[in-house]
C-alpha cells in the first residue's frame, strides 16, 4: 500500500510518467423490443427484456498528472491482450520517456513475462526495460486510480445498455477524447500519512522494550 502511495507522491516528470491500468468487462446487451424514442413530455422508454450477446473488456489507462487516458476494446482479457497494451504505452504513446512507472493489480496476466507470449525475445526484452510496476495489494482495488476513471466510464458509456462491439468502441473512443481535449487530471488525496492513521489496524502491532 505505501509503495503505492508513495508512488503517487511523486512530481510530475514526463520523463517517467505516472500510468494506472486496469479492467473492466463489459456484458453486452440487445433489444428484444425496440425502445419508443424520446417525445414532448416524454423521455425514451426502454423494454426490461433484453438479449444477452456476449461480452468485451475495457483496458483502462490513465497518467493521472498528465491529464491523459486510453481505453482499448478488446474481445477478451488474454496474456496476448494485456503484452498488446504495453506495447502501445511503450511505443505508441510514451516512446520518448525513459521509464513508464505503471501501478496495477495483481490479476493473473498482468506480468511483464506476457511480453514473450507476443513479440520475439530481444523485442519483449526492450519492452520490459521500459517499465517499472508498482502492485496493489490484493482486495485494494480502490488504491488504482485507474478504478476512478473506470468509474466516469461506467457512468459516461455504460448506463445504457450495449447492443453491440461497435456501439461500445464508438461510446469509449467519443468520452475519451472529450476528457483528454480537457486534459482532466486526478487529484489523488490520500497520502502515506493518512494511510498510517485511518488504517493504523493494518500495520503489525511493535512491541518496544
Amino acid at each position: 500500500m505505501e509503495d503505492v502511495l508513495v508512488t503517487y507522491e511523486r512530481a510530475y516528470d514526463p520523463q517517467r510518467p505516472v500510468v494506472c491500468l486496469d479492467e473492466k468487462l463489459v456484458t453486452l446487451h440487445a433489444e428484444v423490443t425496440p425502445a419508443l424514442p424520446v417525445s414532448p413530455g416524454q423521455p425514451e422508454r426502454v423494454d426490461y427484456e433484453y438479449q444477452r450477446v456476449g461480452t468485451a473488456n475495457l483496458f483502462v489507462m490513465v497518467e493521472p498528472l498528465g491529464g491523459y487516458r486510453h481505453v482499448a476494446v478488446t474481445a477478451q482479457r488474454t496474456t496476448a491482450d494485456y503484452a498488446r497494451q504495453l506495447q502501445y504505452l511503450a511505443e505508441v504513446q510514451y516512446p520518448h520517456a525513459d521509464r513508464i512507472i505503471l501501478v496495477q493489480d495483481n490479476l493473473n496476466t498482468h506480468h511483464l513475462a506476457s511480453l514473450y507470449a507476443v513479440f520475439p525475445p530481444d523485442h519483449a526484452r526492450r519492452l520490459w526495460e521500459r517499465f517499472e510496476l508498482h502492485y496493489t495489494p490484493k482486495h485494494a482495488s480502490w488504491l488504482n486510480m485507474a478504478e476512478l476513471e473506470i468509474g466516469i466510464f461506467q457512468r459516461g458509456c455504460l448506463s445504457r445498455r450495449v447492443p453491440d462491439f461497435d456501439t461500445l468502441k464508438q461510446r469509449v473512443l467519443a468520452l475519451e477524447t472529450e476528457r483528454n481535449a480537457h486534459h482532466a487530471t486526478i487529484h489523488w488525496r490520500f497520502t502515506t500519512g493518512n494511510a498510517r492513521l485511518k488504517l493504523a489496524h493494518l500495520y503489525p502491532m511493535l512491541s518496544i522494550s
